[in-house]
């Protein structure tokens, strides 16, 4: 079986930034998604397409084709009181460095990186932590399956015993597949 659109495909691989590796994923923990539904960066599909059990595969991804470059349109400046818990401002978790996950206006979530802590704004930056790289990619496929039908209705994988098993059974929560870890 080959990848193509809607197969379930299981990849390791090794993936470095400027000849460092950054991640590394094997056949205890591979990458498993469907194919062809916009999850993955479409120039890394492309790069798989086709490609059965056992092929490997290198191919580096210039950043336009990866996260895009970095803008400074991404780096913005937010007043203090939205980090304030009960009135209190949360030192703990604004601090220079720290990722913290946030939802923009319209409720898609993103993370952003505190930049700075100022007397009345935080700095955030939330361009991608790849934006600005070229990809290196080098590993093989270790699984292609057909997807099951409710996989394909909810647009990712399942756990052994599909949705529910061993994970809450309402896939829209957080805690259920769609965003828990149970895939």
């Amino acid at each position: 079986m080959v990848i193509e659109k809607n197969k379930v495909v299981s990849l390791v691989y090794e993936l470095q930034v400027d000849g460092e590796v950054i991640e590394s994923l094997n056949e205890d923990r591979p990458l498993t998604f469907i194919y062809g539904t916009g999850a993955l960066l479409p120039k890394f599909e492309a790069n798989i397409s086709g490609l059965k059990v056992g092929d490997a595969f290198s191919f580096e991804l210039k950043s336009e084709d990866a996260y895009g470059l970095a803008t400074e349109d991404a780096v913005v400046e937010i007043p203090k009181s939205v980090f304030e818990i009960d009135g209190e401002f949360d030192n703990e978790m604004v601090k220079e460095g720290n990722a913290i996950p946030m939802m923009d206006g319209e409720g898609n979530r993103l993370n952003g990186v505190v930049v700075a802590v100022n007397a009345e704004t935080i700095t955030m930056d939330f361009n991608h932590p790849l934006a600005g790289d070229d990809l290196s990619f080098k590993g093989s496929v270790v699984e292609v399956r057909e997807a099951s039908a409710e996989e394909l209705e909810h647009g990712h994988i399942h756990a052994a015993g599909g949705c529910g098993e061993g994970c809450n059974s309402d896939c829209s929560s957080d805690e259920g597949c769609c965003g828990g870890g149970c895939n």
